[in-house]
């Protein structure tokens, strides 16, 4: 636990962290396919010219499909999926922010990318490449190339001192987003969270999105797991 939070820069105790982890532990459902009729696909807005930013009222016309990259829809991906939408109901239902998302890191050519599994709130891009040129504009990239957290109180205030900072959705005031680790230390994912209130993630709700962050480790070891096998089938 201190590990993590020392690694991700996070200023919070490790008892803090245990509460947290706990009371998720608590909090977490089993889900069922039938509470989520469609774990593979969700709708993503156009991008602006250059990809840059998204035009949150204009929705492409086929939704994104996660299944292709690992290897089609199958029992143990839609396992993993099914576990991470339980895990984000149970933080909301503490953590009750506008917008909650979880990104695996997978492969393409050019360059890893940040995949969008599950999320609440508005429709968002699907993919962050993880490239130096994202990250100088976005939060998302830049947690995933350094492994470090952010915690931002005003977005606002942040982006007038020149913080990174991607916009999908002009409302939002505050944001948290943390790495993922696996045992060896790699950012193997991230999380994000927004909120249309400024000030909005004190520490116990960073405690939580911490203990989250630490849960989706497993999941994300074993998703990577299938799209390596995909990818070396094809």
């Amino acid at each position: 636990m201190t590990d993590y939070l020392q690694q991700a820069g996070l200023a919070l105790t490790a008892t803090q962290l245990s509460a947290a982890q706990q009371a998720l532990a608590v909090a977490l459902t089993v889900p069922t396919a039938a509470d989520y009729p469609d774990l593979y696909r969700y709708p993503v807005p156009k991008l602006g010219e250059g990809g840059s930013c998204s035009l949150i009222d204009e929705l492409e016309a086929e939704p994104w499909d996660i299944a292709p990259q690992f290897g089609g829809e199958s029992l143990p991906l839609a396992q993993q999926l099914l576990a991470l939408q339980a895990l984000l109901d149970a933080v909301l239902a503490q953590v009750p922010a506008d917008w909650l998302g979880v990104y695996c890191r997978v492969p393409r050519p050019e360059a890893d990318v940040l995949l969008k599994l599950a999320y609440r709130g508005l429709p968002s891009r699907a993919e962050f490449p993880l490239t130096e040129a994202f990250a100088a504009a976005s939060n998302n990239s830049k947690v995933g190339r350094s492994g470090r957290g952010v915690v931002i109180d005003d977005v606002r205030q942040w982006q007038s001192e020149g913080g990174a900072y991607y916009e999908c959705d002009p409302k939002v005031r505050s944001e948290v987003c943390l790495p993922v680790f696996d045992a060896a230390g790699e950012v193997i994912g991230i999380l994000d969270a927004e909120s249309a209130q400024p000030g909005f993630f004190h520490a116990g709700h960073q405690a939580t999105l911490a203990a989250l962050a630490c849960a989706l480790s497993a999941h994300f070891v074993s998703l990577r797991a299938l799209a390596k096998s995909a990818a070396t089938v094809l």
